[in-house]
């Protein structure tokens, strides 16, 4: 799939660059809660009427000639256009070049600065059974990434009865082993319609906190509702965003 929208915070001086489309068939994926009838396997979001091309995106950048690109989804990394808007970013904007959320696949990518990485579960027949794809791929990917200096941040979906603070606590374990530093936000699960999963007390998700911080010293949490998810700019001013495309 490819690109359909670009939003700008004037504030913070960044756009977003906004991609319909997933390489994961996550049953529990947030995109769900957006749900439509014209959805793709794995990805339920309602599809857009219209892509952009890349002429289009790169007059909207123009426009605002942000210090900061960043890209999001699905997941950004199916759009065959992101590297030319990457190249695009760097060479003609002079800006900071970020995935804001990636499942990894892709990692890393020319003329990328950073990204942040949602990695899913720690054991491999349970990522499998997550996402429908290969552990050790994200994870390498992830190594690879750090290794070549690219800024990472992780986080993950904490989903008790599937993925557990033993998870979590795993996955911190192996961030930590790349860098303590290594920034890890744990979500907690919001209901997803006809899945079974259940939203973590309060009470676990400080116990999650407490677990992941024997790892690493940048672990923080969230724990919204449906309608705060949907509307995140209620919350935070950096989603206060105006579209330009």
């Amino acid at each position: 799939m490819a690109f359909f929208k670009i939003t700008h915070n004037e504030k913070y001086d960044f756009v977003t660059l906004h991609n319909y489309g997933c390489t994961f068939k996550c049953s529990t994926c947030s995109y769900k809660l957006r749900s439509g009838p014209d959805g793709i396997p794995g990805f339920s979001r309602p599809k857009p009427e219209k892509f952009l091309t890349v002429d289009e995106m790169r007059q909207a950048l123009r426009t605002v000639n942000p210090a900061k690109v960043y890209f999001m989804g699905g997941e950004p990394t199916v759009a065959k256009e992101l590297e030319t808007m990457l190249r695009f970013a760097k060479e003609e904007l002079r800006a900071t070049t970020k995935l804001g959320h990636t499942n990894g696949s892709r990692l890393p990518l020319p003329w990328l600065d950073g990204a942040n990485v949602g990695l899913k579960a720690w054991d491999v027949a349970l990522h499998r059974r997550v996402t429908g794809c290969d552990k050790q791929l994200i994870y390498g990917n992830f190594k690879t990434a750090f290794e070549s200096g690219l800024e990472l941040a992780a986080n993950m979906v904490f989903i008790p009865e599937l993925v557990g603070i033993d998870q979590l606590e795993s996955c911190a374990a192996w961030l930590s082993s790349l860098s303590p530093e290594i920034p890890f936000h744990i979500m907690g699960y919001i209901p997803v319609p006809g899945q079974e999963y259940r939203t973590p007390s309060r009470e676990e998700m400080v116990a999650a906190e407490e677990r992941c911080h024997r790892h690493l010293r940048r672990v923080n949490s969230s724990l919204l509702s449906t309608q705060e998810a949907l509307d995140l700019s209620k919350r935070d001013d950096r989603f206060d965003v105006v579209r330009i495309a």
